[in-house]
């Protein structure tokens, strides 16, 4: 995927940094009843009920 990312719902945590270097900026996202993490790169975690697993799925995905 290339370009940024489509607004799909309410970003309510960032975590990670954009840089050239090719860093990661990840943030979670709710959509509908669900909460899912996302990055700069075309990553998407998946979908889950409680943020704090999303929080956790997109600060993985930043620290590689």
């Amino acid at each position: 995927m290339t370009g940024p990312l489509p607004a799909v719902g309410t970003v309510e945590y960032v975590t990670g940094s954009s840089t050239p270097s090719g860093e990661h900026l990840a943030t979670t996202v709710e959509q509908g009843r669900f909460c899912f993490a996302r990055c700069t790169c075309g990553w998407r975690g998946p979908a889950r009920r409680a943020r704090s697993l999303a929080r956790t799925d997109a600060e993985r995905h930043a620290k590689g």
